[in-house]
């Protein structure tokens, strides 16, 4: 089994379909990388996935908005094709398993995560955790 996680940010707006009586959520996202050439400049390498999420639960589909950052955990599948023109061309698609919404640019930096998973034996599984800067307790009282 091959497992890919990437972190990235939506380019457009999620669009929930139906197909055989199934649900699915097909958005994609981009993931840059910043690395520095031979020459010592920075440089930009932008990577597009398309996602499919296929699950019961699309109630996390109005917030996958242009620009929304999200993790995302899944089983690639990568086709080649061949363009009009005759070059070939590789295409990555990501079968989504979890998804996590990070945030996005009109979000404030102390927001919550939600994690959904699309474990259909499961019951409805959406965790919200905690900001750094909502935790109470002393940060010296150490467990050990």
């Amino acid at each position: 089994m091959i497992k890919l996680q990437v972190i990235g940010n939506l380019g457009k707006d999620a669009i929930v379909n139906n197909v055989n009586g199934k649900n699915v959520i097909n958005f994609n996202m981009a993931h840059t990388e910043r690395y520095k050439d031979a020459q010592g400049n920075q440089k930009d390498r932008t990577i597009w996935v398309e996602c499919a999420y296929w699950t019961d639960r699309t109630a996390i589909a109005p917030y996958l908005k242009k620009g929304t950052q999200v993790f995302v955990d899944g089983n690639p599948d990568v086709r080649s094709y061949t363009t009009q023109d005759g070059r070939q061309g590789a295409s990555l698609t990501l079968r989504i398993q979890s998804i996590q919404l990070l945030g996005s640019r009109n979000s404030e930096a102390g927001s919550t995560t939600q994690t959904y998973t699309s474990n259909q034996s499961e019951t409805s599984q959406a965790t919200t955790s905690t900001s750094i800067n909502e935790i109470n307790e002393p940060v010296d009282d150490l467990p050990f």
